[in-house]
């Protein structure tokens, strides 16, 4: 379920080229604080998978809720 849900997240991803260096810039709508920015698009979209996984494991350690997208929803629960 947690790589559907990266892998979908990642394909909302916009991506675009920065005017003042020629770098690029990515990010996933709705997901606040997740971006790259990189010289080429191949390693923009490395780091952003990265943020990304990070900033997954952080809001379940922080039992955050994490956005529902494209009808994938993942709930933290509370073990005991």
């Amino acid at each position: 379920m947690l790589v559907e849900y990266l892998q979908t997240s990642l394909r909302h991803a916009h991506y675009e080229i920065l005017e003042e260096d020629k770098s690029f810039y990515g990010e996933i709508p709705g997901f606040q604080g997740v971006y790259a920015n990189a010289p080429t698009l191949e390693e923009c979209h490395k780091q952003l998978k990265e943020v990304l996984e990070e900033w997954v494991l952080f809001r379940i350690y922080k039992n955050l809720p994490l956005p529902q997208i494209d009808g994938i929803e993942i709930k933290i629960r509370k073990v005991a």
